[in-house]
């Protein structure tokens, strides 16, 4: 049975208890919620009839920035029945995008149509449709099913919240859309605009001063940043697939760039800011200050990610290339969140293989609140796939019945039990929803599993069938792997590319396709539930024949018929292999848990031909069951294409030569597993 976290009303102790022995059941929109059922009462007040029947939007509302740069918003504030503009000051959601407000209206619109989106999200709910689990279609359900899991209200202004008794602006980042300025891509300016909008409209007359930041994706990454700024007026946020460290999340995980994500997403800002505001060429007030910006940054880091792909050697690397890459930087302090910073009441929503895993359980970690102020809520998701399979018996409520929710407690004050909802509601790969106090679950100890070149004999066509065992091999071997493109069909490329290639089963939930070009490594199967929560590590004895290399590891899930799916991934590029030693995690043996790689050209240690090389591959926080009869598998590979590639300086220093693991007595390689029973 699937386990959903439900809501107790005295006690945190009584609401963790009563979240792991019920299973909720949610009703069909607009029905009277159970008086028991807190998570009902959510649904019904985000469906059931409006506060307010009409919404009233102000188009292109500019608003002046400190420094004089004008951002342009739509503001959306809600009507009575007599076709007035509610003037009672009322609470504030800020929700800043860099693909334009345009194409948040349109989105607005097609998920506002009276009768047919609430209709379609009711009818594949209600039954259920497109579970397709067990079938080779797996995957084309989840994606079908975002549609009804809450999402498109999320990303789009929620009209159904904002008839509620919520203003809200939908606002272009700077540089983007119709908004002046050139894109600082995340950077300081950026987060300052943020924070300036939230507390621009906590001073209008239309507000109660009460401000939440709201988002998917960029929008989620804007929200945490903003809130990273202290606003006195901020007092919630609920961000959605949001990065922290985006660096590491999807920039260069491991010093790999992420090819099949980053240049389509900088491709889809760079041309949507381009489309003009027709409206104010019609009227004739056409911001010549607009296209005078847009001149002066065309194809913003565009232009940085062409130079950078035809550098052939670190030496020929420009200064202000090279730059982005110090940590101290503009760029990489742009790009890395200090979610320490927060004070709002905060809910994280993420995916155990969206691009941003890397940082959303760690962010929400981070975060200084109590539990009853801060929630994580993390599903088997991609990118592309958020919220798939919410809003059904035995799943967590949709994702704008929570967002709703959220709000009403702590800008409405409404005491609704959102605050004792459980802390950590998470997919458990290999099981279902649960709920626990907290991320990684209690219970969770650190063990070695040894890397053997014993065959385990349950692998099929690949490099080389290998044994784990808790126990170091007796005898030295050297196995080689060679760079492929395997990786393409695999749930790393899936991952990479936001979820796009996860369409195909065969590719994003199972490897077997992807382990052609692998060195698999199978545990023997458990013979009892066994959990898996936080951090891994994977720890390998190298040997190069050139001066650098590129190394990937997944963890898998063997099924009793063959199937390995990927619970979680990591990789690093063999010269960026040096730690901050401060921000990198252990656990009691000492062996590390969660590396942290500076990453940087400053310290970056060429490797010598021919020599061991010891690198620790971190692998993002994950979650799951090994069931009765599964297996423990640590794949290990020489490329990962498209998720991460080398950039071509290194590339070339690699040759692309085969790539060489040493599996020695007397210098094991190993895998670090967070595990509540030994294997």
């Amino acid at each position: 049975m699937r386990l959903f976290a439900r809501l107790g009303a005295a006690s945190a102790a009584a609401v963790v208890a009563t979240l792991a022995l019920t299973t909720l059941t949610v009703p069909a929109a607009h029905a009277d919620p159970p008086d028991n059922d807190p998570a009902a009462a959510w649904t019904a007040a985000q469906d059931g009839p409006p506060q307010y029947p009409g919404v009233h939007v102000d188009w292109d509302v500019p608003i002046t920035m400190s420094d004089g740069t004008v951002l342009k918003s739509n503001v959306y504030r809600p009507m009575d029945a007599a076709g007035h503009i509610v003037d009672t000051p009322l609470p504030t959601i800020v929700n800043m995008t860099p693909y334009t407000k345009l194409a948040y209206m349109l989105l607005d619109s097609a998920v506002s149509i009276p009768g047919l989106f609430d209709g379609v999200t009711d009818l594949i709910n209600r039954f259920d449709l497109f579970d397709l689990n067990g079938t080779p279609l797996s995957s084309l359900g989840d994606q079908i099913k975002v549609l009804s899991g809450g999402g498109g209200r999320v990303v789009a202004a929620d009209r159904h919240l904002i008839q509620s008794g919520y203003t809200e602006i939908v606002a272009d980042v700077r540089g983007t859309g119709f908004s002046e300025g050139v894109w600082p891509v995340f950077g300081e300016r950026e987060q300052q605009d943020t924070a300036e909008i939230a507390q621009w409209a906590a001073n209008q007359p239309w507000s109660d001063g009460k401000i939440g930041l709201a988002g998917v994706s960029n929008g989620g990454i804007s929200a945490l940043q903003g809130a990273e700024q202290q606003p006195e007026s901020v007092k919630a946020v609920f961000s959605v697939v949001p990065g922290s460290d985006l660096l590491r999340d999807t920039v260069a995980p491991g010093g790999g760039f992420d090819i099949g994500f980053v240049p389509f997403w900088l491709l889809a800002v760079n041309t949507a800011k381009w489309l003009p505001d027709l409206s104010s060429i019609a009227t004739g007030n056409f911001d010549w200050k607009w296209l005078a910006d847009r001149v002066a940054s065309p194809i913003t880091f565009i232009d940085t990610l062409l130079r950078a792909l035809v550098v052939p050697s670190v030496d020929a690397i420009p200064a202000d290339m090279k730059q982005l890459l110090d940590p101290e930087g503009p760029f990489r302090s742009g790009i890395t969140g200090h979610p320490d910073r927060i004070t709002a009441p905060t809910f994280i929503v993420g995916g155990w293989h969206d691009i941003f895993n890397n940082s959303e359980s760690t962010a929400y970690n981070a975060i200084p609140l109590p539990a009853d102020q801060k929630k994580l809520l993390m599903g088997d998701w991609y990118h592309v796939t958020l919220g798939s399979g919410l809003g059904v018996a035995g799943a967590p409520p949709r994702l704008d019945v929570l967002q709703h929710a959220w709000f009403d407690k702590w800008l409405k004050g409404i005491d609704n039990g959102i605050d004792a909802y459980s802390p950590a509601t998470l997919f458990q790969q290999g099981g279902g929803w649960t709920s626990s106090d907290r991320y990684p679950r209690a219970g969770m100890t650190y063990a070695r599993q040894y890397l053997s070149a014993d065959p385990s004999g349950t692998a099929g066509t690949v490099v080389h069938d290998g044994s784990l065992s808790a126990t170091a091999p007796s005898e030295p071997t050297t196995l080689t792997v060679s760079p492929g493109l395997s990786t393409v069909c695999s749930r790393d490329g899936a991952q990479g590319t936001a979820g796009v290639l996860g369409i195909i089963d065969a590719c994003g939930k199972d490897s077997r396709l992807a382990e052609v070009a692998a060195l698999t490594f199978t545990g023997q199967p458990v013979g009892a539930p066994t959990a898996i929560s936080g951090s891994v590590n994977v720890h390998l004895n190298t040997v190069l024949d050139a001066t650098d290399g590129y190394w990937s590891a997944t963890l898998n899930d063997v099924a009793p018929d063959g199937q390995s799916t990927v619970l979680t991934t990591g990789q690093l590029t063999a010269s960026l292999r040096k730690l901050d030693e401060d921000k990198s995690k252990k656990s009691p043996n000492g062996d590390y848990t969660a590396p942290f790689p500076t990453l940087t050209l400053e310290d970056r240690q060429a490797i010598v031909p021919g020599e061991p090389t010891t690198l620790e591959v971190g692998l993002e926080p994950t979650d799951a069951v090994l069931q009765p009869g599964h297996r423990l598998r640590v794949d290990i590979y020489a490329a990962n294409f498209p998720k991460g590639m080398m950039i071509p300086a290194l590339l070339l220093e690699s040759q692309l030569r085969p790539q060489h693991l040493v599996l020695d007595p007397a210098a094991p390689s190993w895998v670090n597993v967070p595990s509540s029973t030994t294997f």
